[in-house]
């Protein structure tokens, strides 16, 4: 009996020391982000930035997150700020795993432009990387910060429309564009070709016709030499025209939709005269300058009540237009005023607008 009671006592003892050092195990590692920091460089502290090298590299970030002492689940990304507090920076998450970021000099102009930089303007912008626990609320810690010297330029780039619908007049403040949003070297726009002024060319500049593109057989434009012959638009009316120059290929497509004003506030007579805009190529807007009086009006499609914009009844906040439970749009003094109505990309029961008095 004693024997067994001595070997309960061992074994009751052996059983507190495993339970004690279970209870070290459980000691957690809390991380200090104020003692972690991740390291980051450039290739370059002044990316060379041109519409000519869009696919060339403009800077690779090399990076290394914090070493925490422990595997640690971490987000990185990069801040992009014009302050060196970082206040209102641009930020691009990158992989979990990334050693290295590259960046092309079209997302990287395009990132800067994001910031709102000015075009064509050398600006300080500072750069660090920023690393966050994954899921958590844990302070997120900063690597040491760059400083890059960048000139972005604007990104889109301009052909010109000249022809018998403006009357051959170059240059002219009627001759329109055609708008390659990234200089890709494909340009869209839509032309207004009235009834018998189907004839146009295709010019690098509005200034004179040196360099003109003409026809080279359906679909095809060409320089040739000398004077090339004129393309032709297939039919009258509103047409959204594409132009590839790296394919030398021109394409017309009737536009679907088109834009009016209508109401006793426009020209003719109330609430049955339609005053058309007109398509903004440059500023992918519908435009006009019109004198209007003191009434009101609408924004309708297709010279139709189908479809129109006015004031929301709910949520009015003088910037938006929308095409249903809408009120007229008031003009409270007579006078000449722009008029921009811009669709919802996302929404097009919305539409950006501006009525402003000149």
């Amino acid at each position: 009996m004693k024997k067994s009671f001595t070997k309960f006592l061992a074994l009751g003892g052996i059983a507190v020391m495993m339970l004690a050092s279970c209870k070290k195990d459980e000691t957690k590692v809390v991380a200090d982000p104020s003692k972690a920091k991740g390291s980051f460089t450039a290739s370059t502290t002044t990316p060379a930035l041109s519409k000519a090298n869009l696919d060339g590299e403009a800077v690779a970030f090399t990076i290394k997150s914090p070493d925490y002492g422990f595997k640690a689940a971490v987000s990185n990304s990069i801040q992009f700020s014009t302050t060196d507090d970082f206040s209102s920076p641009k930020e691009v998450s990158i992989d979990l795993k990334a050693t290295s970021k590259a960046f092309n000099v079209l997302d990287f102009n395009n990132i800067l432009l994001g910031m709102n930089l000015p075009t064509g303007v050398s600006t300080t912008v500072k750069a660090r990387l920023k690393t966050q626990f994954s899921g958590s609320v844990v302070t997120p810690t900063y690597s040491n910060v760059i400083s890059l010297t960048v000139t972005p330029f604007p990104l889109t780039s301009f052909i010109y429309l000249a022809g018998a619908y403006e009357d051959w007049a170059v240059p002219s403040a009627n001759v329109d564009s055609l708008l390659s949003a990234t200089s890709n070297g494909i340009y869209t726009g839509v032309i207004n070709f009235p009834a018998g002024k189907l004839d146009f060319k295709v010019l690098p500049t509005k200034k004179n016709y040196d360099g003109n593109y003409g026809s080279d057989g359906p679909g095809k434009i060409t320089q040739g030499t000398g004077n090339p012959p004129n393309i032709s638009a297939p039919a009258a009316g509103l047409t959204w025209v594409t132009v590839d120059m790296n394919a030398k290929t021109i394409s017309f497509e009737a536009v679907k939709y088109y834009y009016s004003l209508i109401g006793s506030a426009t020209p003719g007579v109330a609430w049955n005269t339609d005053t058309d805009l007109k398509y903004d190529n440059g500023n992918q807007v519908w435009q006009t300058t019109v004198a209007l009086t003191a009434g009101e009006f609408k924004v309708r499609r297709n010279h139709d009540w189908g479809t129109s914009y006015g004031i929301p009844k709910v949520g009015a906040d003088g910037a938006t237009l929308a095409s249903s439970d809408n009120d007229n749009i008031p003009v409270t003094v007579a006078g000449t005023y722009h008029v921009t109505f811009a669709l919802n990309a996302a929404d097009n029961t919305k539409a950006a607008y501006t009525l402003v008095k000149k």
